[in-house]
């Protein structure tokens, strides 16, 4: 059984977001080990210079690199990374869990996105759209996708 984690910076506010988090949370139980955690994002004054931003970066990259479980295929979301349809993410999974890949590790950055060190360190970059979506509907949005994964692979009616 895959076991995947998310490290997430920031904390989900919105009822609607954690909700839907939770729903799928209960969802993936039966397909893999989940866990999610978050990190805090970094407060910024109301416009930041370059060098703040870059701190603030660092500072969450290292909360970040702290939680990456040993031995785990690091997994950046970032918006210049490879998209991949569904069928394909489906693909990736099965292909992870057959050549023994079996810990992933998804990190969401924040507002500002990932630090360039967490996105040297992953194995691969993925991207959810060129659109810009806010971090927490990206973590919903990722966790359906997985589930969705999972669904096609056992060939489900679920992914139409």
């Amino acid at each position: 059984m895959l076991s995947i984690k998310f490290i997430c910076v920031g904390k989900m506010k919105e009822a609607f977001f954690t909700d839907a988090v939770s729903e799928y949370q209960k969802r993936l139980t039966g397909y893999c080990r989940l866990t999610i955690e978050e990190i805090p994002e970094t407060r910024l004054p109301v416009n930041p210079s370059d060098a703040e931003i870059q701190a603030a970066l660092s500072k969450e990259a290292d909360g970040i690199e702290m939680r990456i479980p040993r031995g785990a295929l690091i997994i950046a979301m970032c918006i210049e990374g490879k998209a991949l349809d569904s069928l394909q993410l489906a693909r990736f999974m099965q292909l992870c869990a057959t050549q023994g890949k079996n810990r992933l590790c998804f990190i969401i950055g924040g507002s500002l996105g990932l630090h360039d060190r967490v996105k040297k360190a992953a194995k691969i970059s993925l991207s959810m759209s060129k659109m810009t979506f806010p971090h927490h509907l990206a973590r919903v949005m990722l966790l359906e996708q997985i589930y969705r994964g999972f669904k096609i692979s056992e060939g489900s009616k679920y992914h139409k």
